[in-house]
């Protein structure tokens, strides 16, 4: 049939069909050999519903399902960073893209893609095509970029809510018709696909514009006449970003193709094709179903597994395994790691500071049961006493030797190298020369399945999932002043200890990887873990300059006020004592001076914590408050300004912190070896310690700090409408909840009021109780009580929100972030006071979960995006990044880098609300701040 009047052409989305596939469906593997077929699945009975759903007179005529090719279209010509911050797709979705291009054949229905443009624009020229023609055509799709094809004969069809769009619904969408969605689009950008537009201009202020002055063209003319300042200034300094934009969003009708719409006329499958694929894919049900509507008889498929499969694996004996001490040995096993493709590596050194140890010997494992120890620096003798012996051992291989042999191996991206917490051996290689890829890495594999269930550590590890106690480090080494390092451990025992390692962490591999898909966590662990670990070595080995000077300046500086202070509490007290001993501070508190709240514990000595000392000074008691003053300056010293100064690398100049992926449940990083991440900053005092971290000389630091990202998450999941149009309004979001609370006028907000609103605001998110908020406010229980019920009353999504959270913990026995990571809350049923504290702690974790998922992706982006610039990224403190960059390059990398942050969670996730960063330069990182 020529298409014609009364022709009926259904155009349908390929792309936006397989990703909602992937992320609406459980991840699904062949079980013939591990092939990820959950988007395929899922496609295919989208095309199957597709089918089934239009019969009668409405039905299509003509169909056809259109791609976007791989490759870049004509737009990177344009603008060479259209899409540049959109991520690989997940690496578990890329093998399915050609088998839905097979599955649409396998269906009988015409599937098309071109080199350089995009599927949009196929479908844009289709679209004309039909138009012209006569006849109608219904684009299967809700993307926004199609509406401007919208009318004439031509509608989109949202399969997934059922909804037609027609010129009303753009209408709705873009507030103009669809022969102005274009110029709306222009004005307003499009941070997914990295279209600029105008800085500061929404879709809503860029339809008042071109509904006020007609076009874009005329806008832009007149663009001197706007009013408002802002508004004004960005349209005439971005003019020509906005032209651009425009060439960018505008689909392209005149495409040249080789094919028409005559070649998508509407055919039955071919049942003998459909059943073939249909089984090639093992798609049980869906086989039975289709041979059923064709009357054939379904073919035979494997059996379908029930659950995982128990892995059989030998038993560990450390008796077995081998000592690699001559070249051919090495060489054996280099071979046999090739014939298998992966290898569990592990590193045995001096120490646990990666970037001061030395390597020891290195272990390896190809399959369980078969794992060897390569010594390469052990010592004879004792080293102890008179006769300490500092000889090599006899039976090593020369450390560049072997080095030499496995680095081809170690880089080859054909080859996985395994490891439990494979950062800290990825760094020990690289000061070696070896830069280790691709990996894979148990801890973070059990992190991703099993986060907040329990530790990720080895040893835990193995006596949970493999039911065996590996041989204690502590059996090698001893402890207390005694203890030796591992070069001092005979060689025979090495072996049996680093070989177990490399094998316990193989086994765990085998029984974790394939529960990704099972537990639909693959693209946490892809997206969010395992690339993080090349980010993190690469920030840990750069670390941040520190200046010892300043440093030991304030640690002088904070001793002299401690003795001031201490003059002070000796004075209240009528008396000399130990403040540091809480014993004394007890009787003195509450003895001497007879101040209300004294409780004894089981010592019989009053307890003195921080709570008991704030609720004693927001009763007005000066004493306590001195106290926690002496406290906190004691801590910046000996936490700060001292122990800093022993974590300068004496080569380096600078301060190498370790960050812990897999430490907090919510995916939060942790900073150890020094804690960066814990530096006060709500006191004079703790800010003036960022002042020793210090930039290279031509170089500044630079923060960039997402701005109340909780909050704005919060009130995204929370669906709380007034949170939401004031974040993206730009408005004084504390000022706003103390109107709306207080009642009181945005204009002139009281300081004090404002105050509140904020403790509140920030409270809530972790749960905060009157008690909590009284002290923090330092004013009665009963007002702060009386706050946080105004609160609820005011924006009661939010209840609703912490409602339905602890029931989705208490039925499932986890939360979900926005990106799919899973905390579990186990102890969500508990009784007496850890039940509220789960309770907070399920609320809490899908926002601050969300938050550490997004900057997470920012970092993991982020390497790629200032490749190009004289700029490393330095450190990671929640929701701050500090970087150092040439004095030539800060604006540039400024731009860059709050462009990563502030699209960091799409295309996975679209929030309701702008996620909006504030960056700042300086000498130190105090200035920077």
């Amino acid at each position: 049939m020529s298409f014609g009047k009364g022709c009926h052409v259904h155009l349908i989305d390929g792309s936006a069909f397989i990703f909602r596939a992937y992320h609406a469906l459980p991840p699904l593997t062949r079980k013939s050999d591990g092939l990820p077929i959950g988007a395929v699945s899922g496609f295919c009975n989208m095309l199957v519903k597709q089918i089934e759903d239009n019969k009668g007179p409405d039905a299509p005529t003509h169909v056809a399902v259109i791609f976007d090719h791989s490759g870049k279209s004509f737009r990177n010509d344009i603008y060479d960073k259209y899409k540049a911050n959109r991520p690989p797709a997940p690496e578990d979705l890329r093998p399915q893209f050609p088998l839905t291009r097979d599955a649409t054949r396998a269906f009988n229905i015409a599937c098309y893609e071109v080199e350089g443009f995009e599927a949009d624009d196929i479908i844009a020229t289709l679209a004309r095509q039909a138009r012209e023609a006569g006849g109608r055509c219904t684009i299967i799709s809700s993307d926004k970029d199609l509406m401007q094809l919208v009318g004439g004969g031509v509608e989109m069809l949202d399969v997934m809510k059922n909804k037609r769009i027609d010129t009303e619904g753009v209408e709705e969408k873009f507030g103009v018709g669809p022969d102005r969605v274009v110029d709306v689009q222009a004005l307003a950008g499009d941070s997914v696909d990295n279209v600029p537009g105008a800085p500061g201009i929404g879709i809503k202020t860029a339809a008042l514009l071109i509904n006020e002055y007609g076009d874009l063209e005329t806008l832009l003319a007149r663009a001197e006449e706007i009013k408002q300042p802002k508004r004004r200034q960005s349209l005439v300094e971005n003019a020509e970003l906005i032209r651009v934009s425009k060439r960018l969003v505008e689909l392209d009708q005149e495409m040249k193709l080789d094919f028409s719409l005559d070649d998508m006329e509407l055919r039955d499958p071919i049942a003998d094709d459909l059943m073939a694929f249909l089984a090639d894919m093992e798609l049980r049900t869906l086989t039975k179903r289709m041979a059923g509507k064709f009357g054939v008889e379904a073919p035979s498929l494997p059996e379908a597994p029930t659950a995982v499969e128990t892995l059989e694996m030998p038993g560990i004996d450390p008796e077995k395994y081998e000592g690699v001490s001559d070249h051919a040995a090495l060489q054996a096993w280099i071979a046999r790691i090739y014939e298998r493709g992966w290898v569990a590596v592990d590193t045995e050194t001096t120490g646990l500071n990666e970037m001061r140890a030395d390597l020891v010997g290195i272990s390896l494992c190809v399959e369980p049961g078969e794992a060897c120890y390569i010594p390469l620096i052990h010592r004879a003798g004792s080293g102890d006493g008179l006769f300490a012996v500092d000889e090599l051992a006899e039976g090593q291989l020369p450390l560049d030797d072997v080095l030499t042999a496995l680095k081809p191996v170690l880089e080859d991206p054909a080859i996985i190298k395994i490891g439990q917490n494979m950062k800290y051996d990825a760094k020990i290689f690289a000061r070696l020369g070896i830069q280790v890829a691709p990996i894979d890495d148990t801890m973070l594999l059990s992190y991703a399945l099993h986060g907040g269930m329990h530790n990720h550590g080895m040893d835990a590890l193995s006596t949970r999932y493999l039911d065996h106690t590996p041989i204690p480090i502590k059996s090698l080494l001893g402890t207390g002043k005694s203890a030796i390092t591992f070069d001092r451990v005979p060689i025979e025992d090495a072996i049996k200890y680093a070989a177990e390692d490399a094998d316990i962490t193989l086994r765990l591999w085998k029984m974790f990887k394939p529960q990704l898909h099972q537990k639909q966590v693959t693209t946490v662990y892809e997206t969010l873990e395992r690339p993080l670990v090349p980010v993190l070595a690469q920030m840990e080995m750069h670390g941040i300059k520190v200046d010892r000077d300043v440093l030991s300046r304030m640690s002088n500086s904070f001793a002299q006020k401690m003795a001031g202070l201490e003059a002070e509490i000796h004075e209240l007290a009528g008396q000399s004592f130990n403040i540091g001993s809480p014993k004394q501070l007890g009787e003195i508190l509450f003895d001497k001076l007879e101040l209300e709240g004294g409780k004894k514990g089981k010592t019989g000595a009053y307890a003195t914590g921080a709570d008991v000392l704030e609720d004693l000074a927001s009763e007005g008691h000066d004493l306590p408050a001195r106290v926690l003053d002496w406290r906190q300056l004691s801590k910046l010293k000996s936490t700060y300004t001292d122990a800093l100064q022993e974590h300068i690398h004496p080569d380096t100049g600078r301060v190498h912190t370790s960050y812990s992926i897999a430490g907090a449940s919510t995916g939060r990083l942790a900073s150890t070896d020094p804690n960066l991440q814990n530096i006060p900053v709500r006191s004079e005092e703790g800010r003036r310690i960022r002042e020793a971290f210090i930039a290279d000389e031509g170089k500044v630091l630079l923060s960039l700090d997402y701005s109340q990202i909780e909050l704005r998450i919060l009130a995204d999941i929370a669906g709380i409408d007034a949170l939401k149009e004031a974040f993206r309004d730009g408005q004084d979001i504390h000022a706003m909840t103390a109107a709306e609370m207080f009642n009181v006028p945005l204009e002139n907000m009281d300081p004090m009021v404002r105050r509140q609103a904020k403790a509140i605001n920030f409270g809530v998110i972790y749960g905060i109780s009157g008690f909590g908020l009284a002290r923090n406010l330092r004013i009665p229980r009963k007002e702060a009580q009386g706050f946080i019920d105004r609160y609820f009353e005011r924006f009661p999504g939010i209840r609703t929100y912490m409602d339905d959270t602890v029931k989705f913990a208490t039925d499932h026995g986890y939360v979900q972030t926005l990106f799919g990571r899973k905390i579990h809350t186990s102890e969500i049923g508990a009784k007496g006071p850890k039940a509220s504290f789960a309770k907070r702690a399920a609320i809490n974790a899908p926002i601050q979960g969300t938050a550490a998922d997004v900057i997470r992706r920012a970092m993991v982006r982020m390497p790629e995006a200032i490749s190009d610039l004289p700029a490393k990224m330095l450190l990671q403190v929640h929701d701050e990044l500090i970087f150092e960059v040439d004095e030539s390059a800060v604006e540039e990398t400024i731009n860059r880098a709050r462009d990563v942050m502030q699209t960091a969670a799409m295309p996975a996730v679209h929030l309701d609300v702008p996620l909006i960063v504030d960056a700042g330069q300086g000498a130190n990182w105090a200035e920077a701040h």
